[in-house]
């Protein structure tokens, strides 16, 4: 591939770039994580592309290229579809709430893939949590897959999943900035017919993801993140729509579930999640209301595909 051409068309600022097609994607994507590239291209690509954005056909493409080399997991049989919930932000001002969602619907008997970064400097990751609550990662499809159904739930990280993703995305610490590699593991799918969480952090993301999903239809749940996460903030509720079929539905409006009295939390080590979310867990501490909607919707989903306006009430 000719990557100074590419980097010609997609870096010539936010208005004057232009996206190359999915079959072209597929392939500029593949020999990045294939560690093909030559440092200073691939340098310039990544760069070109924070700045740019991703199209719906650009990703669909990188997308391609990430799912042509993953190890995909086996649902277990007889239970609702599994929910899938990467996690690749962590606690920075509040804590990190994701273990609390999964293991809350792997006690409603609803089958949780996280996978996520297992370091952070920076923040508090969903890892750091599971291993706080005797979680042990899951290295291996097949090890996930065991996990998911003797209890419900797994972690795996993405070194065990992509190894070439993982890669890109810690070039986040030598670059300075994110890359298309955070946009894209939101989106992976290591479970078939899976249902999917994906969180954005910036609103115009939202109009990427619906145009995407729609081309590509996929059952999904889609959010503002909170502190880029894919739960519900529990404190103030925020809109999540159901992207399916090619449609989009508002299936929690913002604000929906969320109390008067907040809730008291957690600090934001993992010691202290981890012991918070077991009380809660236990009932010995109320579950906070946006988060209990949340579960409940995505319940519902998993479960069975009512009406949106049935899921929704």
């Amino acid at each position: 591939m000719n990557y100074a051409a590419v980097i010609k068309l997609v870096g010539r600022g936010r208005d004057s770039a232009r996206a190359i097609g999915r079959d072209e994607a597929r392939e500029l994507f593949g020999d990045m994580l294939d560690d093909r590239v030559p440092c200073v291209h691939l340098g310039a690509l990544l760069l070109a592309y924070r700045l740019k954005g991703e199209s719906a056909d650009e990703l669909a493409g990188f997308l391609d290229a990430v799912h042509a080399r993953l190890p995909f997991v086996a649902s277990p049989e007889a239970a609702p579809r599994t929910v899938v919930i990467p996690s690749y932000n962590g606690a920075r001002t509040m804590a990190n709430l994701v273990p609390l969602l999964a293991l809350s619907l792997a006690a409603r008997g609803v089958p949780v893939l996280v996978h996520g970064v297992t370091n952070d400097e920076s923040r508090v990751t969903s890892a750091a949590i599971f291993t706080a609550l005797g979680m042990t990662a899951c290295t291996s499809g097949d090890a996930a897959a065991r996990a998911l159904a003797s209890e419900r739930v797994a972690f795996m990280p993405l070194g065990a999943l992509s190894p070439g993703l993982d890669r890109l995305l810690d070039l986040r610490w030598t670059l300075g900035v994110r890359n298309s590699a955070h946009t894209v593991v939101k989106m992976l799918r290591p479970v078939m017919n899976a249902l999917g969480l994906v969180s954005v952090t910036h609103p115009e993301y939202l109009a990427t993801m619906r145009e995407y999903y729609a081309a590509h239809p996929a059952d999904t749940l889609l959010m503002r993140g909170t502190q880029g996460e894919a739960v519900a903030n529990a404190r103030r509720a925020q809109a999540i729509e159901w992207l399916h079929d090619g449609r989009a539905h508002t299936v929690i409006e913002a604000g929906q579930g969320s109390a008067l009295a907040l809730p008291e939390l957690p600090s934001i080590d993992a010691a202290s999640t981890a012991q918070w979310t077991l009380d809660v867990l236990a009932g010995r501490l109320p579950m906070p209301a946006p988060i209990a909607r949340q579960v409940e919707v995505i319940e519902r989903i998993a479960t069975r595909r009512d009406a949106p306006r049935e899921i929704a009430a």
